[in-house]
């Protein structure tokens, strides 16, 4: 992945989980991290993380899911680094209500971050990324699998559904100017639990047929598939929706 060497990356949600193990693995690539998150104390173990490494990394604090903070986080590290590569869409909130007890807020917040934000930094970033000549962006979709309780996450399933859509619609509109767009369903075990599998998953008879042998290594490893991507070797793949749960 050598050839991700001083290539700035955007990635959102970068202060923790799925975003920070992103951030780290772009940047152990040589690459130049655009850390955004809303929270800067997250941010900031994320930031130090990557420097203590000897990496290149600044944080952006903004909201994600205005149009405004948007287009001035987009135009900072536009000011800061002449360009952004790549965007990794890895913000998500997840309000646990069942349809009859949501409350609007949290409907509102769920939709407005985890797919309005999204349009609107494909809108931005790819407007950028148009006039540079190129460069790839991936949605990352937390798959339903990782909830066990399926029913209580009404807002996060309609944004999962509407990130499928957008991510193959703006995989058409984009092609034209040599941008990537493309997007991970994330597994059951999120890869910052490496090395750690539910008991209760392995013992649930209706999965343990269908899981590979190599469960317990690196099958829901997103992380260097979110890399792959992202390289030159990925060029040619576009407008694709990716499981990586470990399930068949």
């Amino acid at each position: 992945m050598d050839k991700l060497t001083n290539k700035v990356i955007l990635i959102t949600g970068a202060g923790k989980g799925k975003g920070r193990n992103i951030a780290l693995a772009f940047a152990s690539n040589g690459a130049i991290i655009a850390a955004n998150d809303l929270t800067p104390i997250n941010l900031d173990v994320t930031i130090e993380a990557i420097q203590a490494s000897g990496g290149n990394c600044k944080g952006y604090v903004f909201d994600i899911a205005k149009r405004m903070p948007v287009m001035a986080m987009v135009n900072q590290i536009k000011d800061d680094w002449g360009r952004i590569d790549v965007l990794v869409n890895c913000a998500n909130i997840d309000p646990h209500s069942l349809i009859l007890g949501m409350d609007e807020w949290d409907w509102q917040r769920t939709i407005d971050v985890n797919l309005t934000g999204v349009f609107l930094l494909i809108q931005s970033v790819g407007s950028l990324m148009r006039d540079q000549g190129g460069g790839a962006i991936i949605n990352v979709i937390p798959s339903e699998k990782s909830h066990e309780e399926s029913g209580k996450n009404v807002a996060s399933a309609t944004c999962r559904t509407g990130l499928i859509g957008l991510t193959r619609a703006a995989a058409i509109d984009l092609a034209p100017y040599n941008i990537s767009v493309n997007a991970i369903y994330t597994g059951v075990i999120d890869h910052e639990c490496a090395g750690s599998i539910s008991e209760s998953i392995l013992k649930d008879k209706s999965t343990k047929g269908s899981l590979p042998k190599d469960w317990n290594n690196k099958a829901y490893d997103m992380v260097e598939l979110v890399l792959l991507l992202c390289s030159d070797q990925a060029s040619f793949i576009s407008g694709q929706v990716i499981s990586k749960d470990g399930f068949f």
